[in-house]
């Protein structure tokens, strides 16, 4: 009989892999959705589509918890994959709410309902780098002080706690990924690497004059998102719950970025990169840099691709775009 997994967030960079990697594998794969997903689908689903006939799609809100509790109580899933989040840091009072009550009640109804009618389901909930925030040192790993300093590391933080408790409490097999920035050709157009990556190939084809970053000396832990959602099957694989840290284990500036993105277009960047300082965000006094050792150790976890792949097939992704588009 195959395997039942539930995905929140099956429209999304990761979700999409996940789906991708679970079909391959045999599963019977059910992705959870809000209701605009399905009103417009050729906006909401362009990573699914692909793949959107082999797959059941939900409609499951928080404005309607009872629909969760159905849904399980109907498909009684083998694995569920919580990766639905209000993602982007942001600091205005009114996302601050949005981001709470979507990362956090969110994650409690989910768990709520497997541990009402779904018990033996196996649970999956995508933490952030960010619940480390001002991290006391660097590399951080499983055991390392969180430290959150934006609304959404906290509500991520508030999240990996439910999730503690229940595995705890209610004997749950409910396990986190601690997982760093990881980035692919499907990332979503408001992150600084696809925002790059997209001004590379518009200004190679004279569609953009200029692109406009904050501090291009900021670090970050870039890795490859495929190889990271293979790093969430395997976590609901082993026999006992557990949280893991997935990680590249090194670092490499938003300058690196753009000098690579630019260089694999033929460009230089300095001719084109302004610094608008209204995008400048507070540097962190320690790098934030996961230390995936356990990962690799216990699970045998392995990264695919490496920076400056990861940045090529990007630029490479955005260029083909426009070519393609030149030629219809």
């Amino acid at each position: 009989m195959k395997k039942k997994a539930i995905v929140t967030g099956i429209t999304g960079q990761d979700g999409s892999y996940l789906a991708e990697l679970l079909l391959e594998k045999g599963y019977e794969v059910y992705g959870f959705v809000k209701r605009v997903s399905l009103e417009d689908t050729r906006n909401k689903l362009t990573n699914i589509m692909h793949i959107v006939d082999s797959i059941t799609l939900n409609v499951a809100t928080l404005d309607n918890p009872l629909s969760l509790v159905k849904l399980f109580q109907k498909i009684q899933p083998d694995e569920c994959y919580h990766l639905a989040a209000s993602s982007f840091v942001s600091y205005s009072f009114d996302d601050e709410i949005s981001i709470l009550n979507s990362n956090l009640l969110y994650t409690h109804y989910l768990l709520a309902s497997i541990k009402e009618f779904s018990p033996q389901c196996r649970f999956y909930f995508a933490g952030s780098s960010e619940m480390f925030g001002d991290a006391p040192y660097s590399p951080q790993d499983e055991k390392t002080p969180f430290n959150p300093r934006s609304i959404y590391g906290i509500s991520k933080l508030a999240g990996y706690h439910l999730v503690r408790n229940f595995r705890k409490q209610y004997g749950l097999y409910a396990s986190a990924g601690i997982l760093y920035n990881h980035e692919s050709p499907r990332r979503g157009s408001e992150f600084v690497t696809r925002k790059i990556a997209s001004a590379v190939a518009r200004i190679k084809h004279s569609l953009q004059e200029d692109l406009y970053l904050g501090n291009l000396d900021a670090q970050r832990d870039w890795g490859y998102s495929p190889d990271y959602v293979k790093a969430m099957w395997q976590i609901l694989q082993i026999d006992s719950p557990d949280d893991f840290v997935v990680a590249s284990g090194e670092t490499h500036s938003v300058r690196d970025f753009v000098d690579l993105a630019f260089s694999f277009a033929g460009l230089d960047y300095k001719k084109y990169v302004k610094i608008d300082d209204r995008l400048l965000r507070q540097s962190e006094s320690v790098v934030l840099c996961g230390n995936p050792s356990k990962i690799q150790t216990q699970l045998n976890w392995k990264r695919t691709k490496k920076f400056p792949e990861i940045v090529e097939e990007m630029v490479l992704s955005e260029l083909k775009k426009y070519e393609t588009a030149e030629h219809k």
